[in-house]
């Protein structure tokens, strides 16, 4: 079993239906709507609440930002490719594959906006990447839980995989000629972002079919990976979203 932690996390959670729980600790001295409302929840799907003191829900969490409930759940269940791609949300696919992010916390808050933007699910290699961990799923504010998500043995070959499904693949890297918001994202697409510090391989920036890089005005040369996910997914949806009207 594993734990998630805070309040977004464990509602979202048990909205899903993605995992089984054992049992929800909550602290003993907050009786905030919030947490009363996950209460409920738990108990209305037969789940067991325990009243804790913030000392053992930290040690539960690891740290003290469970914001007083943590649940002992099964851990998260990943997705195959073909499940992302049948997860299609809207006129066109967008998928978000992800070349080796490593932060926790980088992860959640790219699943939580690929999921406000409408995005039918995520990719993420086995090795050397984050996976969908309690810390990620408290970053996401719970969006993991929502959002379908493949875990694969290599990103280089999932690239040629969706390209073999007509599903146009579009890297964002610093090295890139064209600007992001110069490229038509009305059509199947998938956007491939990099790892911090070394950005998106060669091997697979290679195999997109589009490399579109985010203009840098000041004097760094590239923006955190989260920022750059949440600029290039909300391009995609400004486009989508006035072809729709």
């Amino acid at each position: 079993m594993h734990c998630i932690y805070g309040i977004n996390a464990v509602a979202e959670a048990l909205k899903a239906h993605g995992r089984a729980f054992q049992w929800i600790g909550v602290a003993k001295e907050r009786h905030d709507l919030r947490l009363q409302r996950v209460v409920e929840e738990g108990r209305r799907q037969g789940v067991a609440v325990r009243f804790l003191s913030r000392t053992e829900l930290d040690d539960m969490a690891g740290n003290n930002a469970h914001q007083g409930v943590v649940a002992v759940t099964s851990a998260k269940q990943y997705s195959g490719l073909a499940d992302v791609l049948a997860a299609k949300r809207g006129d066109y696919s967008l998928v978000v594959v992800l070349d080796g992010v490593e932060d926790p916390h980088n992860l959640g808050a790219i699943l939580r906006t690929a999921d406000a933007a409408g995005a039918d699910g995520a990719v993420i290699p086995e090795r050397r990447a984050a996976g969908v961990t309690a810390v990620v799923t408290k970053a996401s504010a719970g969006a993991s839980e929502h959002l379908p998500i493949a875990r694969v043995t290599n990103i280089a070959r999932t690239v040629e995989e969706l390209k073999s499904q007509n599903v146009w693949t579009v890297a964002l890297d610093e090295r890139g000629s064209q600007s992001y918001d110069a490229l038509d994202y009305k059509m199947d697409c998938a956007i491939v972002l990099g790892a911090e510090g070394r950005g998106v391989h060669d091997l697979v920036r290679k195999k997109c079919d589009f490399v579109v890089s985010i203009p840098m005005l000041g004097k760094v040369p590239s923006l955190n990976v989260s920022v750059a996910a949440g600029v290039m997914l909300y391009e995609i949806v400004r486009q989508r979203r006035k072809q729709a009207k």
